[in-house]
């Protein structure tokens, strides 16, 4: 497992990453909710006094254990599913910081459970997605995220257990002597490729690969954003397309492990902006019923590519966290089928309305599953002046 002077770093890590990824300014007296997986206990149990250091309020919460979640979805009625606890909409309105300790100690103990019911429960639960993302356009909330190794996740991504603790520590720097420092030059290297994107006038992007012949079209009043601390690692840099323009075939050759669910060789056609033919290698009933979710399951609520000059990812983790971030050859891109995301806007997000939302095509769902590809591609830009331009190649953008 990852030493102490490791986790000491992680933690040091993610508090940089929760500060950077907020618009307003942490203070004293803020509420910092620290949840986490069983085998998280060790990282928590490290951000709990660094947090009161910073003369904030630390507020943890353990999860389910992989026990607990399957009997919640075998045995739970209809009201249960859907039940919120009393009080956690008062905590979610007024926590200012969520940091999410990830560490499955298993992935596809849900395999048998009805993916309608796993839908029913994330539909439920959106409310409280809507109360921290309002909270976060007007700059009082911000969260970010990792994961931490356990045995599962090195036997799912069919590595050893040294192996893939190795990677997360090459993945976030945690071999360095300072790897804030590390991530703060990432940032600013990649924020010179987001205003070299941003200043761009772009009708549609369009993506070719092997089995990749999509069309993107990231509509009025957008910008790209990524790299900005929510994720640990994130390499990505995104979009929250108009899913009104997303046409032709996606592929994502890269497995999935979702709700419990293993998912492999996803296939979407995508017509007039809408999902209209589904197929997956390994889990297509799943696949289906996800994408039938909500009404905006069916379209893409994200676009995103990763410059493999960033990241350190060379194997697959069977972690989205990380395999959307992944680097080795080709970099590569993924989509969202699902939730868009605000802070892709390019006004001001404190003031974006769902009737505005609507209005320039930002998808609304309970989903938001991130499907990656890491074949070799090409990225085209179709200007609005009728010229055409290659942003990304060879898994880097073309800066």
């Amino acid at each position: 497992m990852l030493t102490e002077i490791q986790l000491q770093k992680y933690a040091d890590v993610l508090l940089w990453g929760l500060k950077t990824a907020r618009t307003g300014k942490f203070k004293k007296n803020d509420l910092i909710l620290i949840q986490y997986d069983p085998p998280a206990l060790k990282l928590a149990e490290i951000l709990y006094p660094k947090i009161l250091d910073m003369g904030m309020y630390p507020v943890q919460r353990m999860g389910l254990t992989f026990g607990m979640e399957y009997n919640f979805y075998k045995k739970a009625g209809d009201k249960q599913l859907t039940f919120i606890v009393p009080g956690d909409k008062e905590l979610y309105k007024k926590i200012n910081g969520r940091i999410f300790l990830r560490a499955p100690e298993s992935l596809t103990h849900l395999r048998d459970i009805d993916p309608q019911r796993i839908g029913k429960v994330l539909v439920s639960r959106k409310p409280l997605r809507e109360i921290m993302d309002k909270n976060e356009q007007k700059g009082q909330y911000s969260w970010t995220l990792c994961t931490l190794p356990t045995a599962e996740l090195a036997k799912q991504a069919k590595a050893g257990i040294d192996a893939y603790i190795d990677q997360i520590i090459k993945a976030c720097y945690l071999d360095k002597d300072d790897p804030v420092s590390e991530w703060e030059n990432i940032v600013r290297n990649a924020g010179k490729i987001k205003k070299w994107l941003n200043s761009l006038k772009v009708k549609y992007f369009h993506i070719e690969s092997l089995n990749i012949d999509l069309k993107i079209t990231p509509g009025e009043q957008r910008k790209w954003i990524g790299i900005s601390g929510h994720n640990i690692p994130s390499f990505e840099l995104f979009l929250s397309p108009d899913w009104r323009g997303t046409e032709g075939a996606y592929f994502a050759n890269q497995p999935s492990f979702r709700s419990g669910n293993y998912v492999e060789g996803v296939r979407l056609v995508f017509e007039k902006g809408s999902v209209k033919e589904i197929d997956a290698q390994t889990g297509k009933e799943f696949t289906e019923k996800q994408i039938r979710m909500d009404k905006g399951a069916s379209k893409v609520g994200e676009f995103s590519l990763t410059d493999k000059r960033f990241s350190r990812i060379d194997r697959f983790m069977a972690d989205t966290l990380f395999d959307e971030n992944f680097g080795g050859d080709n970099g590569n891109c993924h989509i969202a089928a699902g939730a868009s995301y605000a802070d892709t806007f390019s006004g001001d997000p404190s003031k974006m309305t769902n009737a505005l939302k609507n209005k320039l095509g930002f998808n609304d769902s309970a989903l938001h599953w991130d499907l990656v590809n890491t074949e070799k591609k090409t990225v085209t830009a179709m200007l609005k002046s009728g010229k055409k331009m290659i942003i990304y190649e060879d898994g880097m953008f073309k800066y």
